[in-house]
């Protein structure tokens, strides 16, 4: 691919998506106070807490309740409401709450597939942070519950919103890299990843991810993200799963991993390899999609196209015929300069357009549940060491496809 002609698609694309994204993500913005969304957060820990924060710039949202078990985490989320909010201990008495039109779910790993199934049976429209649920059985659960269910249910993967991961799926699905052959994904920090707890009892309640009991460690808190993006970008769920880790750094009683490394097979020959450390935060949070030709780098909100021809021979052709001057980021590439919002924001915002359009929303429980299936083909090839396949997994077809 000649540089000239992906420097020049780079910027029809830009002003496409510099379009598209005042009409999806903005809407058309309705001002009746009757068409105001009242949303009940269930579980205000940290991503609750500050989602209501992002809620709160969301012209039609609107926050009338919160519910934690913890009550120094209930009062500081319903202080960010400037006290409107109602507050609720027991999330069943929050959905029993008349004026509640949608719920976002932000409570602990093992506890999604309840709420949600309660928020269902509510007849609420739902916002559920990934990972989806816990375990084959919880995704089958939702879907299952979920064929009867006419509100929208969006699952919290935030970047399957983000305008600059869109526009990048689209330069791949282009063939603007040619033939993928493999993706690179890592999230690496530096830390224990635990939380402040004060007092011992409420060791489990606030460290939750360090149990497998109540959660599916780095794999389901980080790699889930990566994982819902692979599947987008092939259109297809993994054929099998192999991987390792252990507990080599943090001897702290913690049962899940401090380290992992996921290599998936996709159809076509596309492996897609994961890393997740806390001992060591060098390069932070990486997706590399490599083609023949050329490789594309994503991270949380930047993104470089890296041709994999001789970049001087490349450029010089770019200069001497149109006299273009390309912005060239030194062991990056080619930056793609697209508009967007802030990923959670701009996912609230499409949340709030399908309620409003009764619309499927981009990142749906379907795309959900296939990278909730993912992280439990993960965790098991690890836990058991072994190879784990698709085709040997008993489960619906709509998870297969």
């Amino acid at each position: 691919m000649k540089r000239r002609y992906f420097v020049k698609k780079s910027v029809l694309g830009t002003t496409a998506m510099a379009v598209s994204t005042q009409i999806l993500g903005n809407g058309l913005l309705k001002k009746d106070p009757n068409d105001t969304i009242n949303l009940g957060v269930i579980g205000t820990g940290d991503r609750g807490s500050g989602l209501i924060s992002v809620m709160n710039e969301v012209e039609g949202l609107q926050v009338v309740a919160c519910c934690d078990t913890l009550d120094f985490r209930l009062a500081k989320a319903l202080a960010k409401t400037n006290g409107t909010a109602k507050g609720y201990t027991d999330y069943r008495k929050l959905l029993d709450q008349k004026d509640i039109d949608a719920v976002l779910i932000a409570v602990p790993f093992y506890l999604h597939e309840e709420v949600a199934l309660a928020a269902m049976e509510a007849d609420r429209h739902i916002y559920c942070e990934k990972t989806l649920a816990k375990g084959y059985d919880g995704v089958q659960t939702l879907l299952t519950k979920a064929q009867g269910f006419n509100k929208i249910f969006q699952t919290g993967h935030q970047y399957h919103s983000s305008r600059l991961y869109t526009h990048a799926i689209d330069l791949i699905k282009d063939g603007k890299v040619g033939k993928v052959t493999a993706v690179n994904c890592q999230w690496n920090r530096n830390g224990d990843w635990r939380r402040q707890v004060p007092e011992p009892s409420l060791e489990r309640a606030i460290n939750w991810r360090m149990y497998r009991e109540f959660s599916g460690g780095l794999t389901a808190e980080l790699c889930s993200h990566q994982l819902d993006f692979v599947n987008w970008m092939t259109q297809a769920m993994p054929e099998s799963a192999i991987g390792t880790g252990g507990i080599d750094y943090w001897k702290d009683g913690r049962e899940t991993f401090d380290n992992v490394h996921l290599i998936y097979t996709y159809p076509n020959g596309v492996r897609a390899k994961f890393t997740c450390l806390t001992s060591n935060a060098m390069d932070d949070y990486k997706i590399k999609v490599h083609g023949d030709e050329g490789t594309l780098i994503l991270d949380y909100n930047k993104a470089w196209f890296y041709p994999e021809k001789s970049y001087e021979k490349e450029l010089g052709e770019v200069d001497g015929v149109s006299g273009a001057t390309v912005n060239w980021q030194q062991g990056l590439g080619i930056p793609l300069e697209i508009a967007h919002k802030d990923s959670s924001k701009q996912a609230l915002l499409d949340f709030r357009d399908a309620v409003w359009d009764n619309s499927t929303p981009r990142s749906s429980i379907i795309t959900g549940a296939k990278a909730a299936t993912c992280v439990q083909m993960g965790l098991d090839a690890m836990l058991f060491e072994k190879r784990i396949t698709l085709e040997d997994l008993d489960l619906p077809m709509v998870l297969k496809a």
